[in-house]
C-alpha cells in the first residue's frame, strides 16, 4: 500500500514518525512521510531518515516505478530494515522557499492569464513559461505581484471529482503537465478571490508568506512562448 501523503494536508508539518515498508539499495520507502515527492515543477524533498541504529540523509524524494514514495539515501550506508520505526524530517528552510516559490508561480499566472507551457521551482529562481506572442511589461507585473502579496489572500486546498474537473476544463491552463487522475479526485489550489486551478504541490497558508518576490529576466522561446523568472528577495 503506498505510503500515505501527510504533506497533502499540511504542508507546514515538519517531521512524522513511519515504519519502513520495503527498502530497495539505497531507497527506503515507508507507510507515512512529510516528504514532497518531485512533481509538478517542484523539487523532492531532502531532509533526514533517523532510527534507533543512526540517522541518514535523504537526498531525493521521487515517485516509485508503482507510485509509492520513494525516499533516496546518501551513498552507500546501511539503511535500516523494513519493519522498523523511523522519524523523517525535511530540510524546512529548502521546503519553505519552495512553497512561497510555488505559491508566488500561481499568482503570476493569475496575472497573466494564458496557458502555461512549462515551469520549474527551486530555492533560488522559479519560472513559468506561457503561451503568449506578446511581451511581458516587467514593471507592471512586478507591481501587481507586489499588490497581491500585501493583501494577504487564504491560501487552501480542496478536492472535486474528475468528473467535476471535466465539467469545468477552464481551470486547467496547464498545457505540458495534466493534473493527477486515477485516484478519484482532483486536488485544487485556492487563492481567495485570486486563483483556482489544480495542484498538488506544497504551498504557504497566505500570500503575505510570500514575501519579497521579484520578476526577473523574460526571455522569448519561441513565437509563442515567454518565459517569466521570479526570485525571492531574501
Amino acid at each position: 500500500m503506498p505510503a500515505q501523503e501527510l504533506f497533502r494536508e499540511d504542508s507546514y508539518l515538519l517531521d512524522c514518525d513511519a515504519v519502513v515498508t520495503r527498502v530497495d539499495g539505497n531507497t527506503v520507502y515507508a507507510d507515512r512521510t512529510v516528504f514532497y515527492p518531485l512533481g509538478g515543477g517542484q523539487p523532492g524533498d531532502t531532509g533526514t531518515l533517523s532510527w534507533a541504529g543512526g540517522e541518514l540523509a535523504v537526498v531525493d524524494t521521487r515517485y516509485g516505478d508503482d507510485g509509492d514514495i520513494a525516499h533516496h539515501l546518501a551513498g552507500n550506508a546501511t539503511p535500516p530494515e523494513p519493519g522498523a520505526k523511523v522519524t523523517l524530517a525535511i530540510d524546512w528552510p529548502r521546503r519553505y522557499r519552495h512553497m512561497r516559490m510555488h505559491t508566488a508561480m500561481h499568482l503570476l499566472g493569475s496575472i497573466l492569464r494564458y496557458d502555461v507551457t512549462g515551469g520549474n521551482i527551486s530555492a533560488e529562481k522559479s519560472r513559468l513559461d506561457f503561451n503568449m506572442e506578446e511581451g511581458v511589461d516587467k514593471e507592471a507585473v512586478g507591481r501587481a505581484l507586489a499588490q497581491l502579496v500585501r493583501e494577504d489572500h487564504a491560501v487552501g486546498c480542496r478536492w472535486i471529482s474528475e468528473e467535476e474537473l471535466d465539467a469545468q476544463p477552464d481551470l486547467v491552463r496547464t498545457m505540458s503537465v495534466a493534473p493527477p487522475r486515477g485516484k478519484g479526485a482532483v486536488r485544487l489550489l485556492e487563492i481567495e478571490n485570486v486563483d483556482l486551478q489544480p495542484c498538488g504541490g506544497t504551498h504557504v497558508r497566505r500570500t503575505s508568506e510570500v514575501g519579497a518576490v521579484r520578476v526577473g529576466k523574460v526571455e522569448k522561446k519561441g513565437r509563442q512562448n515567454r518565459r517569466v523568472n521570479l526570485h525571492l528577495d531574501d
